[in-house]
């Protein structure tokens, strides 16, 4: 394998890590939505009301 061939295969698959590892720290810090604790309170949601 060339060289050039060596260094586009390894920064291709960093760039692809640091992605990876960037969402995944975004998926485990942030906080999570408030949700009503009953049915009741969110009755002027129409998109979990069922038809």
């Amino acid at each position: 394998m060339k060289t050039e061939a060596i260094i586009t295969m390894v920064v291709a698959q960093g760039i692809v890590t640091c992605f990876m590892v960037y969402f995944f720290y975004r998926v485990l810090t942030t906080k999570p939505k408030p949700e009503p604790d009953s049915y009741t309170d969110n009755d002027d949601e129409t998109e979990r009301q069922k038809p």
